[in-house]
């Protein structure tokens, strides 16, 4: 009986940090959900201060809800790891996704349309 209903409350607060992540999402021209001790997020946020980009982070592992809003954004985008990258609501992935567009050339035109760096700065 009891299992019924902590799953359902589990389900309940999943769903509320769906929406959570999906309102931070869209009011931000890039999101990066990270968590403070991962390497990997660590370059990607080097990466978009070093391009000068504005950028929103959510720590996840200091979020009280951090474990369900990563449930939710696997459920959401289909990748569990962090980083986990979005850039003008669109998902980008982790960070051998943002570096690989940043080998690319593509990276910088993204965070120049979506308004996190001035357009004069696409040269570094």
């Amino acid at each position: 009986m009891g299992s019924f209903f902590s799953s359902t409350k589990k389900r309940e607060n999943i769903d509320m940090a769906l929406a959570k992540a999906k309102q931070i999402v869209s009011s931000n021209p890039v999101v990066v959900f990270s968590k403070t001790y991962c390497g990997y997020c660590q370059r990607v946020k080097q990466l978009l201060s070093q391009l000068q980009a504005t950028y929103k982070v959510i720590e996840l592992d200091e979020e009280n809800d951090g474990s369900e809003i990563q449930t939710a954004l696997t459920e959401w985008t289909g990748q569990r790891t962090v980083p986990n990258v979005f850039i003008s609501g669109k998902h980008i992935g982790g960070s051998d996704d943002v570096a690989a567009l940043h080998q690319q050339g593509k990276l910088v035109p993204m965070l120049a349309e979506a308004g996190a760096i001035a357009k004069h700065s696409t040269q570094l």
